[in-house]
């Protein structure tokens, strides 16, 4: 074996460290279902809530040019001639 000292205690400091913010992180995250919970019961629609939370945390030039490509494709969509109609042709 190698004479490399290994601290221990250093290395015992960081996995307990880790581990209660592991802890943290799933009591946040069961706070979080909770509150998406008490939304739902009182009727809001939690997939919507949860794109507005998307959309916040993009800064408005990125959420601009999202909406403009968006709404760019659909009337693309919308005006192109129908797969059905164009074979028939």
């Amino acid at each position: 074996m190698s004479d490399i000292t290994i601290p221990g205690g250093k290395i015992r400091s960081f996995v307990e460290r880790i581990e209660n913010l592991d802890a943290e992180m799933q009591e946040l995250s069961e706070q979080k279902k909770e509150v998406f919970s008490e939304a739902k019961a009182e009727g809001f629609d939690v997939k919507i809530l949860k794109e507005i939370i998307k959309l916040r945390k993009q800064d408005q030039d990125e959420r601009d040019e999202r909406e403009t490509l968006l709404d760019l494709y659909m009337r693309a969509m919308e005006t192109a001639p129908d797969d059905k109609a164009a074979k028939a042709a």
